[in-house]
């Protein structure tokens, strides 16, 4: 299913895990019941009842719920998104506001998805101050630097830092430019640079520490992953 421009509003039920994804749309969750366990670009999380999360384009990501979970979910293309935190500024607001369009949706009110979407961004929180002038990033030395350190931890907040931007800014700017989130493109860094130290004689399992993965079989399920 594809969003083109149009918001798809929905009230789902998640269980057992599902296989990893991306969409190439924004999905913004609030939990209306149980606990959703979440893995995004590698990192776990959870989304709690009363809780939201704002999933970006081209992240990768998976889900469980082993109790069982509700969620109002928001699919939308609104690059706003972009700019606005991860987790929701006004809490208590965007809560009152999803448990209404959950509701709404399970009664089939006649109740405008644009509206709701629009609502729902409002309260999320503020989209982040412009900047007088954009700050570029410098790609050739940032691509430099991390491939001098693939061997170590490397996170999308750490990234953005060193480029003085936020996370979701970064995030953003990655997207544009490299056409996938900034973990999967440091994942693309590391599979390049384990099948050139391959390619010059090295073992597996030393190519695979070289490129940061603490085994063969986490550089194999990379590798299988990056060819979804």
């Amino acid at each position: 299913m594809t969003y083109e421009s149009a918001p798809a509003l929905s009230v789902r039920t998640y269980g057992p895990a599902h296989d990893c994804h991306t969409h190439k749309h924004f999905q913004v969750l609030w939990g209306l019941e149980g606990i959703l366990e979440l893995e995004i670009e590698g990192a776990g999380t959870r989304l709690d009842a009363g809780a939201g999360i704002v999933i970006a384009p081209n992240e990768r990501h998976a889900f469980e719920s082993r109790t069982g979970s509700r969620c109002l979910v928001l699919d939308s293309v609104d690059e706003a998104w972009a700019a606005r935190l991860r987790r929701p500024q006004h809490v208590q607001a965007t809560g009152h506001l999803a448990h209404f369009l959950a509701s709404s949706l399970n009664a089939a009110l006649p109740v405008s998805l644009e509206y709701g979407a629009y609502l729902l961004a409002q309260s999320w929180g503020e989209t982040q101050a412009p900047r007088r002038a954009r700050r570029e990033i410098d790609w050739p030395l940032l691509t430099a630097w991390v491939k001098a350190r693939l061997a170590q931890p490397l996170t999308a907040r750490q990234l953005a830092a060193l480029v003085n931007l936020s996370e979701s800014q970064f995030r953003a700017r990655c997207l544009q430019v490299t056409g996938c989130a900034p973990m999967q493109w440091v994942r693309r860094l590391r599979l390049e640079h384990a099948a050139a130290l391959r390619a010059r004689g090295m073992s597996v399992a030393q190519a695979a520490r070289r490129a940061g993965y603490e085994s063969p079989a986490a550089l194999t399920a990379a590798a299988r992953r990056q060819d979804r």
